[in-house]
């Protein structure tokens, strides 16, 4: 089998493998991937553009969160490579994972030598920039550790200088003080959290970081139909108003929303940020 062109037709801009052994994980996420395969051996790591083209990026959700829930579309395309991995490969097992998996997608990208890794945490694969999901198979096949790891961007700092509450240095990230994960708070917040939210353009996500970074300049169009809503089934959805959330109750919610990636934290986390950019436009 060509795991090349197996990948390509999944519609991933790239991939790589690593072995499970170099992978430094914790004890819990280890027993977690052992439990879904047992005895692992490798991972197979792929990138899978999202970007949906410059003229589309007004809005108030983050550009992740437009298309179908990346979820969704990425467990259901490494799904068809497990499949015929598993055709291939008969005696061995095949599982696809996508951000939920115990296995830390970026270090897998990062010792399979896939693409860059930017200062902003993030996976940075030319032409696409960091406009990239990624997904993994974990498996019991024997797999080799890319001969040279993912180098480190140019450290140009435009990422750092962006970030509104100063979550990116030199030393990594800071998930505390993301604001991508401000806006996915639930319960009260302090002055200070709530005055980001309501000067934040978003209510859903921060794509500060990534559009600062030059290379996001100029990606090239995402090719999956699903992320970039083009698939008519599920269209391009790139704002919320508080008019889309009144009177939906959770289970509305989800069935309207439940194939989008904002919709696991529930209308409520939404309906605040809004009413705090209306509050803030009233002074």
């Amino acid at each position: 089998m060509d795991i090349s062109t197996l990948f390509s037709s999944l519609g991933a801009a790239g991939w790589g493998c690593c072995a499970f052994a170099d992978l430094a994980l914790p004890h819990e996420a280890r027993e977690k991937a052992e439990a879904l395969c047992p005895n692992p051996a490798g991972v197979f790591v792929a990138a899978f553009p999202y970007f949906a083209g410059s003229e589309r990026m007004s809005g108030n959700l983050s550009l992740y969160a437009r298309g179908e829930d990346y979820h969704r579309v990425i467990l259901r395309r490494l799904g068809q490579g497990a499949e015929q991995l598993s055709v291939a490969f008969p005696g061995n097992t095949f599982v696809p994972g996508s951000d939920a998996s115990p296995l830390d997608e970026r270090a897998c990208a990062r010792l399979a030598g896939l693409g860059i890794m930017g200062r902003h945490g993030l996976l940075i694969l030319p032409p696409y920039g960091s406009w990239v999901f990624l997904g993994t198979i974990l498996t019991d096949l024997e797999l080799p550790t890319g001969p040279t790891p993912s180098p480190d961007c140019s450290g140009c700092g435009a990422c750092i200088q962006a970030c509104p509450t100063g979550a990116l240095g030199n030393a990594g990230v800071n998930p505390n003080r993301c604001l991508s994960a401000l806006t996915q708070k639930k319960g009260a917040l302090t002055q200070v959290e709530s005055d980001l939210l309501a000067d934040h353009p978003l209510i859903w996500g921060c794509d500060c970081c990534q559009l600062a970074c030059p290379y996001n300049h100029a990606p090239l169009v995402s090719p999956l139909p699903e992320l970039i809503g083009v698939s008519g089934e599920l269209p391009y959805l790139s704002s919320l108003s508080q008019s889309d959330l009144d009177g939906l109750t959770n289970r509305i919610f989800r069935d309207t929303f439940g194939n989008r990636a904002f919709a696991w934290r529930g209308p409520g986390v939404l309906r605040r940020n809004l009413s705090l950019k209306t509050k803030k436009r009233s002074r």
